[in-house]
C-alpha cells in the first residue's frame, strides 16, 4: 500500500531537523533512525533538494553537500530556517490555543479518555504565547455534538447511558443505500473524528463488528438485557473489509486524493498523470456513491458488472431530475 502523503510530509520535516543536529550522517544510519529504507531516504533528500521558500532560485532551496551525498553521507548545508523552532504570531498562537481547547472539550465528551498529551501541550503553549494566552482565556469554548440537529445529541446520551450500565441497544438505522433496518447491538464505544460521531458495536443482526454513523441512526433505545463483552473486536473502515470484492479504478490526475484518503491495495501511475487503484470493497452503496461523485474523473471501472450497475443508477438519477 502506498505511503500516505501526511506520513511522508512528517518525515520530511523531521529529516531536516535531524540533519541540522547531526551533520555528516551515513544514509544507512538515517534510514535506521526513521525506520525506513535507504532508497526512501535518498528519495526524500532528492525531494527536499528542490524544496524551499518562494522564489525557488538556488539560494531559496534546501541544500546538501553533493560531495558527501556521493559518498553516502548526508550533510545539510542550507535549511532555509526549517531547522529552527517554529515562531507563532499572536494571532496564530490564539488560533492554535482555541483549536486545542475545542479539541479538549470534544475529548471530554468521551468517557475514559484522559488526554494528558493535550493538557501538556496546552500548558506549554500558554506559557510561550503570553498575550495570546490571555486573549484565549477570555473566550468560552463549547463543543456541540451536532450543529444542525439535536438528534445526534440525544443518541449520544442514550448510547453513553447504555455503555455505562452495560446494556444492549436497539437501533433503527438507514444505510448509505437508503435501506432502513432494525437491529440489536452491544455498544463498544462512541467516538468522533472531529466532524462526525459514530458508534462501534457488535451487531447481532450481522453477527459481527459494525460501525454506525449517528447521523444515520433514526432511533436508539436502551434495552434491559445486558450487552456482551467484546474486548477484541476489530473494526474495518466503513465501506471496506478484508472479505470484500476487489475493485479496480482508473482515475484522472485530479482524483489523486482517492489513493490518499481511501485504503487501497495497489496504486499504479499511468500516462498523462492518470493512475490506477485497486481496493477491496464490501459496501456496494459506498463505492457507487464515490464513483458518481467523481464524475468525469472516472476513466474505467472493473469488474464490468460494477460499471453497469453504476451506469444504471446514474441513468435512474437523470430520469428523476427530468421529472422535476
Amino acid at each position: 500500500m502506498p505511503e500516505p502523503l501526511s506520513e511522508r510530509l512528517t518525515r520530511l520535516l523531521a529529516l531536516v531537523a535531524y540533519l541540522g543536529e547531526h551533520p555528516n550522517v551515513p544514509v544507512r544510519q538515517v534510514a535506521e533512525h526513521f525506520e525506513t529504507t535507504e532508497a526512501q531516504v535518498l528519495s526524500d533528500v532528492n525531494l527536499l533538494w528542490v524544496s524551499g521558500t518562494p522564489g525557488y532560485l538556488h539560494d531559496d532551496l534546501i541544500d546538501f553537500s553533493v560531495d558527501a551525498f556521493d559518498r553516502g553521507v548526508l550533510t545539510l548545508t542550507e535549511a532555509r530556517g526549517m531547522d529552527r523552532p517554529l515562531r507563532l504570531s499572536s494571532s496564530e498562537g490564539l488560533a492554535l490555543l482555541l483549536a486545542l481547547r475545542s479539541l479538549r472539550e470534544l475529548l471530554a465528551e468521551q468517557p475514559g479518555l484522559e488526554p494528558e498529551a493535550l493538557a501538556s501541550a496546552l500548558g506549554k503553549l500558554e506559557q510561550a504565547t503570553g498575550h495570546a494566552a490571555e486573549q484565549a482565556a477570555s473566550v468560552q469554548v463549547r463543543v456541540r455534538a451536532e450543529n444542525t440537529s439535536g438528534r445526534v445529541s440525544e443518541h449520544l446520551d442514550t448510547l453513553r447511558g447504555a455503555l455505562a450500565r452495560g446494556h444492549r441497544v436497539h437501533l433503527r438505522y438507514v444505510s448509505a443505500a437508503d435501506v432502513v433496518t432494525e437491529r440489536d447491538v452491544d455498544p463498544v464505544e462512541v467516538h468522533s473524528d472531529g466532524v462526525m460521531w459514530s458508534l462501534r458495536a457488535w451487531c447481532h443482526r450481522a453477527h459481527g463488528a459494525r460501525t454506525f454513523r449517528l447521523d444515520r441512526v433514526l432511533d436508539a433505545v436502551e434495552l434491559d438485557s445486558p450487552a456482551g463483552h467484546h474486548p477484541d473486536l476489530e473494526f474495518d473502515n466503513p465501506g471496506f473489509g478484508r472479505e470484500g470484492r476487489l475493485v479496480t479504478l482508473e482515475l484522472s490526475s485530479t482524483a489523486r486524493w482517492v489513493s490518499e484518503y481511501v485504503p487501497v491495495e495497489e496504486v499504479e501511475d499511468l500516462p498523462e498523470g492518470n493512475h490506477r487503484v485497486v481496493l477491496r470493497v464490501w459496501d456496494q452503496a459506498w463505492v457507487t456513491n464515490l464513483l458518481l461523485s467523481l464524475g468525469d474523473d472516472v476513466l474505467a471501472v472493473s469488474p464490468p458488472e460494477l460499471a453497469g450497475e453504476i451506469a444504471q443508477r446514474a441513468r435512474r438519477a437523470l430520469q428523476e431530475y427530468e421529472q422535476l
